[in-house]
């Protein structure tokens, strides 16, 4: 595919169609009640939270995907001039509400874009049997994939039985508060099925709960503290501090679900240690106060850490990957400390020999990885010349700053387009 046609989770000018897979903010990084650069495909659920996520945002560039069908649309060749014709569909990631992979196809071949997802779908699911069948008549030329936890370290149960697992250590601690760290979007079902095991209310916070209501839950979570014990809390505010204080008050737990492993640096004799994720150490490392079920660790006194994740394991990775058989495929996270290319693990699939060696940054060979302008943790972008990727590598990415600006959310009144 020529450079210059579509973007997807990037949202720098010089593109002429925008592809946003869901709204998490290391895939939003860009975006802005301001940003106009063209018209942006999404599915419905991500288009019904935008005005909340971005106030002023003008709705009339949102283009509205459904899931599972074939759409089309023409660009312009920007070294011809010529017509383009693109054909995209938007699949069910299974990550977080309104997560969406994407398949490209025209005359350049086949891409599937994975963005963030959770392969653990089984039966008559509806994302795998589209997949099947696109893939069927469409083989898959270049798999841009999330390798989040591309390795074998990385192992975890379901996230229904990993949601059991969260209810039944509420259920053993009935004297204690609960506080839950979650992000400002997904995990979702988690708290849906702890509700419903324990028939309980679950305090959120009040953005949080605007969330919720957008999607669609009215009446399990709440914000008054009085109707119930267990809290979800924003991750960022999760903390071993946070949990000694409050157990001064009253009793008190903290729970994290998360694929990544929790763990404690060293206090050097100075005040107590910070926890830590995303080491390569497994939990295993680390002495836990008692026997817990499997996916379950306990920390600290007040902590425990369930493996709960919105992102594959390496098992349904490998799964995903022989389904589709690509010709080739590339990670999407390249800043992870525990980065592995794909191709590593799974060239084999694709029948290319095997690296031979784990390297942590492999660089792009083939001119077709650079032809989707595409979204990388590090912020960096996969078209941009050797020259200014040097200098974004030099100066640390400086010039990413989060606008931590709030303002009202003022929902614009403007038609967010169907697709035909």
């Amino acid at each position: 595919m020529e450079s210059g046609l579509i973007s997807v989770d990037r949202w720098r000018k010089g593109s002429q169609a925008y592809f946003l897979t869901h709204l998490h903010s290391d895939h939003t990084r860009g975006l802005s009640g301001e940003w106009s650069q063209g018209p942006l495909y999404c599915s419905r659920t991500t288009a019904s939270l935008f005005p909340s996520r971005f106030p002023g945002f003008d709705l009339s560039l949102l283009r509205v995907v459904p899931l599972s069908s074939w759409r089309s649309l023409s660009l312009r060749s920007p070294s011809s001039g010529s017509s383009v014709r693109l054909h995209f569909m938007a699949i069910d990631a299974h990550h977080c509400p309104g997560s969406v992979m994407f398949m490209f196809r025209g005359d350049f071949g086949c891409f599937l874009y994975t963005g963030d997802f959770r392969w653990d779908c089984e039966g008559e699911d509806g994302a795998r049997t589209t997949l099947v069948s696109a893939i069927k008549e469409f083989p898959v030329d270049i798999l841009y994939l999330d390798n989040t936890y591309c390795n074998p370290i990385y192992s975890f149960p379901s996230r229904q039985v990993a949601a059991h697992l969260v209810a039944d250590i509420i259920a053993s601690h009935p004297c204690h508060d609960i506080i839950i760290g979650i992000d400002s979007l997904g995990k979702e079902d988690m708290l849906l099925l702890v509700s419903r095991l324990l028939n309980i209310k679950i305090w959120v916070w009040p953005e949080r709960l605007r969330t919720m209501h957008l999607l669609g839950y009215q009446d399990i979570f709440t914000t008054d503290t009085s109707l119930t014990r267990v809290r979800a809390v924003p991750r960022y505010s999760f903390s071993i501090q946070t949990l000694e204080g409050l157990n001064m008050m009253c009793p008190t737990i903290g729970i994290m679900p998360s694929g990544l492993p929790w763990l404690k640096r060293p206090s050097n004799g100075v005040g107590d240690g910070k926890l830590l994720s995303g080491s390569l150490l497994t939990a295993s490392t680390l002495p836990c106060r008692k026997q817990l079920p499997a996916g379950v660790h306990q920390f600290h006194d007040y902590m425990y850490s369930v493996h709960y994740s919105d992102h594959s394991c390496y098992e349904e990775i490998g799964e995903f990957v022989n389904l589709v058989k690509p010709k080739s495929m590339k990670g999407i996270v390249v800043s992870s400390a525990c980065y592995v290319e794909p191709l590593y693990y799974f060239g084999r699939i694709c029948r290319v020999s095997q690296p031979p060696e784990l390297l942590l940054l492999r660089p792009d060979t083939a001119e077709q990885f650079r032809a989707v302008r595409i979204k990388s943790f590090s912020g960096n972008d996969e078209t941009i010349d050797k020259e200014r990727e040097k200098r974004l590598k030099r100066d640390g990415y400086s010039s990413f700053k989060r606008n931590k600006k709030r303002s009202r959310i003022q929902v614009k009144r403007a038609k967010i387009s169907e697709i035909d």
